[in-house]
């Protein structure tokens, strides 16, 4: 396997120690791990999503339930994207690394469920998932596949099949309370990792991004993989800007192969 550009070999044999030697790892992921898939980041100069819309105006809680049409028109090409987009190898590398070790836990910002299409089993969406749909008015939940198909190709608003209402996606939108149980067992499993990675995430984001010093502060190891510096670096073993989906499978090899 080539070595990413940004990692010397001791750098990812000793990040690959860290796993070998870990009992309960947390894996932080957000936008970056999944940008080499075709889905953008939010904050890339340029690029991302952020970078030509304001968030408020276009995903937020209050735009959706006074203007849905708004929402929908932005979330279109989005949509699109997630719904054709497959694992890279940095999803795989992690589904690699989750068989190999029953206590490995992966928390996630983002709502394209690559991670389980990649193969791990342990995921705690925290943001919300693209993959079913609630009625505003009924709150009956909807598998999302078929009105997802019918709204990229055709822009078609996903209406309840019972009551007509409007489908909402069910991501966390701004404004919106992150899921209650989803957050309460990802605190759980940062404070008693003993290895957290942080993989294609800005840790910009509150209050997810607090999640590394909860892990850091009970004394577990912190390995950060991102092309962006973080907050948190300072505090990290092992630092790698480089992008996620070379120096994951990398790291996987490693510690795999032992």
């Amino acid at each position: 396997m080539n070595q990413p550009p940004g990692a010397t070999q001791t750098t990812l044999d000793d990040a690959a120690e860290l796993f070998r030697n870990a009992r309960r790892v947390v894996v932080l992921t957000g936008a970056g791990i999944s940008t080499s898939s075709g889905i953008p980041d939010f904050r890339s100069e340029g690029t991302g999503l952020w970078s030509s819309d304001e968030p408020m105006e276009v995903a937020s809680l209050g735009t959706f339930r006074t203007y849905p049409e708004k929402f929908f028109d932005w979330f279109r090409p989005l949509a699109g994207q997630i719904f054709n987009a497959l694992p890279n190898p940095a999803h795989t590398a992690l589904a690699m690394l989750e068989s190999a070790d029953r206590k490995f836990t992966i928390v996630t910002q983002n709502i394209d469920g690559l991670h389980q299409k990649a193969g791990s089993k342990h995921v705690i969406e925290m943001h919300g998932t693209l993959n079913t749909l609630s009625c505003t008015s009924c709150y009956q939940k909807f598998e999302a596949g078929d009105f997802l198909h019918s709204f990229i190709e055709h822009g078609t608003i996903p209406l309840c099949k019972n009551c007509n209402g409007t489908l909402k996606p069910n991501v966390i939108l701004f404004g919106e309370q992150l899921p209650q149980a989803a957050w309460l067992e990802a605190q759980n499993a940062a404070r008693q990792c003993d290895l957290m990675v942080v993989a294609g995430s800005s840790l910009e984001v509150l209050p997810v991004a607090g999640l590394p010093v909860q892990a850091v502060d009970r004394g577990a190891h912190l390995i950060v993989l991102n092309n962006t510096p973080t907050y948190i670096n300072i505090r990290a073993d092992i630092v790698i800007m480089d992008d996620v989906a070379e120096t994951l499978p990398a790291i996987a090899k490693r510690a795999i192969d032992g």
